[in-house]
């Protein structure tokens, strides 16, 4: 079949400018496809942080004039070209002054409005520039999800006329880019006003999200249970309704893991590589986590987590259920991440309380994290929702086994085990609350009491492979099907 001409829009992309699984996700999307031959591009704004190439950045097309007021004016953007290694999608970095704050991707306020209409706004001079036509603009998330509807606008015509269609991945319906509708004019937005969903404009605001949903011509999200999660009041913040009126569009695909990058065969972060053939070197990793930790592991399971700190992430659960555990020393534990700062004060005193059983970790760290993923015996995700989650993939090629809540993409990535037929891949439990947890690290302990149980669901695990082999395929067939 004829190759496809890709264009991502996103406010992320591993291992440039990363602050969750997004960046991942859009590095191993894009880099499948081009090795399925197609012409994948992706647009990012130009950010000042330490991974980003700009001292190798070049000029690509002429700067135009802004169409969002920066600093009060409408300055010249530039459109950058980053040069990216053999087999990595062609990436374009947008440039204005004031747009991105050194050393952030996200910022909060008006000014991430502006930031993020630009990125939208960037993308038919783009194609203009680059004489790039691309059959799929595919958009990520809030930050790019006026994409669409300006492509629906005036400025796209030329665009449609040509057969370009738009997919919007809703990766967070939690975050939606919700502004005061006073920004419209400074946006960019004026031609496409009749453009924007009722609901917002009689609530005097701008919706990015739900003016994404309304103009894509087709949804996708990254799990086939969140998919039907999300048209439900309980999951849809808000949104349910948009998207069961759009329901016959929207498709749910699971995220892949780029096992290049994550493997403790050959990943050179860890003390020490190993696989499901030869343990060994995760007993050193183990060692290696305890002795940088504190923590007194023992013969006890250690416990796992790595995760922003966030009420979805269902980390008030870990606070009411581990001292259960703890008390008793029947687990030691550990937390790698940042975010709430009333999440991070208790996760610090329940440090303080458990000396030796317990660790936070409060930083963001990849190369800490991995060794979390391959010293942990088991691993935890408790979410409230979790559209689709990598940790937990992560956590099983680490050998990890998860313990996990049953909900979006880990319900449908996880099996619970089942000792006497020796199928499944971790521990799934049902109820949001400490009761739920706890039950689901019981049920983890139980196995962890028999070698044999615990080494069977320990290389199931490892077995299972989410990678984005299987997964781009089903992003291409959408992409077809848009043409």
């Amino acid at each position: 079949m004829a190759s496809l001409r890709i264009l991502m829009v996103t406010a992320e992309l591993a291992p440039f400018a990363k602050a969750g699984g997004l960046a991942d996700m859009v590095a191993g999307l894009g880099r499948a496809l081009v090795r399925r031959g197609h012409d994948v591009r992706i647009l990012v704004p130009h950010y000042r942080l330490p991974g980003f190439p700009a001292a190798t950045l070049a000029l690509a097309p002429d700067p135009f004039t802004s169409p969002v007021r920066l600093g009060g004016t409408h300055p010249p953007v530039s459109l950058l070209a980053v040069p990216m290694a053999p087999g990595e999608p062609r990436l374009y970095a947008v440039e204005a002054p004031g747009l991105v704050p050194p050393g952030s991707i996200y910022g909060g306020g008006d000014d991430e409005a502006r930031r993020f209409a630009l990125l939208a706004h960037a993308v038919i001079p783009l194609c203009a520039a680059t004489g790039f036509t691309p059959d799929v603009v595919h958009c990520h998330d809030w930050h790019a999800a006026l994409a669409p509807l300006l492509l629906n606008g005036p400025g796209g015509s030329a665009l449609r006329e040509h057969g370009t269609r738009t997919l919007l991945t809703l990766h967070n319906i939690g975050y939606q880019g919700v502004f005061d509708a006073a920004l419209t004019e400074d946006l960019g937005l004026a031609a496409c006003t009749g453009l924007l969903p009722d609901p917002d404009r009689a609530a005097g605001q701008v919706n990015f999200l739900r003016a994404g949903i309304a103009s894509a011509d087709a949804l996708s999200t990254v799990s086939p249970t969140h998919a039907t999660e999300l048209l439900t009041p309980g999951y849809g913040h808000g949104l349910d309704g948009d998207l069961r009126e759009r329901s016959a569009v929207l498709t749910g695909i699971l995220n892949g893991v780029d096992y290049g990058a994550w493997d403790p065969a050959n990943d050179a972060l860890l003390p020490a590589r190993y696989s499901a053939t030869d343990l060994a070197g995760k007993a050193a990793c183990r060692a290696a986590l305890a002795g940088l930790t504190g923590l007194q592991a023992g013969g006890r399971p250690l416990v796992g987590c790595v995760s922003r700190l966030a009420t979805q992430k269902g980390l008030h659960l870990l606070l009411q259920a581990l001292p259960r555990f703890l008390d008793v020393g029947r687990v030691a534990a550990v937390l790698l991440g940042t975010g709430d700062p009333a999440l991070q004060a208790e996760f610090t005193a329940l440090a303080a309380r458990y000396p030796g059983r317990f660790a936070f970790l409060d930083r963001h760290d990849e190369a800490l994290a991995r060794l979390v993923y391959a010293g942990a015996d088991a691993f935890t995700v408790p979410s409230l929702y979790e559209p689709c989650g990598l940790s937990q993939l992560y956590a099983m090629r680490y050998g990890a086994v998860p313990v996990v809540r049953a909900t979006g993409g880990l319900r449908d990535t996880v099996d619970h085990f089942d000792p006497p037929t020796g199928q499944g891949t971790g521990s799934v439990f049902r109820d949001a609350d400490a009761d739920g947890l706890a039950w689901g690290l019981e049920e983890m302990l139980r196995w962890f009491a028999d070698p044999v149980a615990w080494r069977q669901v320990q290389a199931n695990a490892m077995a299972v492979d989410f990678s984005w082999d299987h997964q781009a395929p089903l992003y291409e067939a959408l992409y077809r099907s848009l043409r």
